[in-house]
C-alpha cells in the first residue's frame, strides 16, 4: 500500500521559513518524480514544484521561484519543500504527489496535505 505522510506545516509569520517533508512509503521512489501542489480556499490545486529525480531537472511556478527550493533523498524515500521569504499569498494546503516516469500508465498517489497559513 502506497503512503505518502506530510508533515512541517503550520503558522508562520510574513518572511518566514518551512520546510515541509514528504515521506514514501510502499512504492519504488526513485522511479516516481516528486511534486509539490498547493490548494488555497476557493482556487484550484496548483503545481508548486516538481523534482524528476535526484540531481535531475526541477521546475517551480513562477510565484515562488527564489524562493522555495524543491530536493529530494532516494535513500530516505523523501522529498522536502524548502519555503523561504513566505507570503501571506502562500498560504494553502500542500500536497505531496508521486507520479511514475516512464510508463504507459498514468500512475499518481497523493498525500493528505498539511497545512501552511502565513499570517502576522
Amino acid at each position: 500500500q502506497v503512503q505518502l505522510v506530510e508533515s512541517g506545516g503550520g503558522l508562520v509569520q510574513p518572511g518566514g521559513s518551512l520546510r515541509l517533508s514528504c515521506a514514501a512509503s510502499g512504492l519504488t521512489f526513485k522511479r516516481y518524480a516528486m511534486n509539490w501542489y498547493r490548494q488555497a480556499p476557493g482556487k484550484e490545486r496548483e503545481l508548486v514544484a516538481g523534482n524528476r529525480s535526484a540531481g535531475g531537472s526541477t521546475n517551480y511556478v513562477d510565484s515562488v521561484k527564489g524562493r522555495f527550493t524543491i530536493s529530494r533523498d532516494n535513500a530516505k524515500s523523501t522529498v522536502y519543500l524548502q519555503m523561504n521569504s513566505l507570503k501571506p499569498e502562500d498560504t494553502a494546503v500542500y500536497y505531496c504527489n508521486a507520479e511514475l516516469l516512464d510508463s504507459d500508465y498514468d500512475v499518481r498517489y497523493w498525500g493528505q496535505g498539511t497545512q501552511v497559513t502565513v499570517s502576522s
